[in-house]
């Protein structure tokens, strides 16, 4: 199969790019699908922002939160892996397993 050069529309920039023929026979070889949509600048972009390091800002969703309570079964001190909501019960670990296994049984 012969390939010609391709010019596409960037999605993102809407600036014309060629899809070169030796892209389309690498693009036929992996068995791709689908046409790139965005330009080299664009892709890199791109791929810049969805590898980088999350922000401070966001490293809140990543930190664990351990809360001090008290196990409503046994009345041990234990913590737990997020906040406690009022009127539910808080397990320790040893009564929360005692609980899955009875409830899978």
């Amino acid at each position: 199969m012969e390939y010609q050069d391709k010019v596409l529309t960037c999605i993102d920039c809407r600036s014309e790019f060629v899809f070169t023929a030796g892209e389309q026979m690498f693009f036929h070889d992996k068995r791709f699908t689908n046409e790139p949509k965005r330009c080299k600048t664009c892709k890199s972009k791109r791929v810049a922002v969805l590898t980088a390091a999350p922000s401070p800002r966001d490293a809140r969703h990543y930190t664990r939160v351990e809360t001090r309570a008290t196990c409503s079964q046994c009345g041990k001190d234990t913590t737990v892996p997020f906040r406690p909501t009022q009127g539910r019960p808080i397990f320790c670990r040893e009564c929360f397993t005692q609980k899955k296994t009875a409830a899978s049984a």
